[in-house]
């Protein structure tokens, strides 16, 4: 029965490879991307607007605006890439598919699978919300939970302390992550 567990652990693990929907590689950061994307090409995009549209005036505002936005999203997609690099989610789901029955929140009897999606819903928004506290946080993604619930019956309120938790898991691994 334990080998049979086992087994059935492994495969969920490789089916948490995070795999590249196009290439099927494994360590694919679509969220990071498109977070990191988003992100670069508002904030490319006001500045270098800014820029030249001091120099051109207002149609040089314009068209530094697009320009900068393309660039802004092709470094801030690079750059979120890089963030969700560091959180790799087979890890992760292997870490709290170990430990998740020792914290005090479980609610006994109900499953990983049933927690999964809070895990993971952490350490993904806490990339996006980079340099905020969950706290700070907490009405977006109580906003934002049933969009990322999956399968999960898990209202917020009992979804919260595993988001919370997961989030501070990467949160309190940062430090190390941004001196590399």
């Amino acid at each position: 029965m334990k080998q049979e567990q086992k087994t059935e652990e492994m495969k969920k693990s490789q089916h948490d490879a995070n795999r590249d929907p196009l290439s099927g590689a494994a360590g694919a950061h679509p969220v990071g991307t498109g977070v990191g994307t988003v992100t670069g090409g508002v904030i490319g995009g006001v500045a270098a607007g800014a820029a030249i549209g001091t120099v051109a005036g207002p149609v040089g505002t314009l068209v530094g605006g697009a320009a900068g936005a393309v660039i802004g999203g092709v470094a801030g997609g690079l750059a979120g890439k890089a963030v969700a690099e560091n959180i790799d989610p087979t890890v992760e789901h292997g870490y709290w598919r170990e430990s998740y029955t020792a914290r005090p929140y479980i609610t006994k009897g109900v499953t990983y699978d049933e927690y999964a999606p809070a895990y993971q819903y952490g350490w993904e928004s806490q990339a996006q919300y980079h340099g905020r506290s969950f706290e700070e946080s907490e009405p977006m993604l109580s906003r934002d939970w049933p969009a990322h619930r999956g399968k999960s019956n898990l209202t917020w309120e009992q979804a919260k302390h595993a988001v919370r938790d997961s989030w501070q898991r990467v949160d309190h691994r940062k430090p190390r992550m941004e001196k590399k």
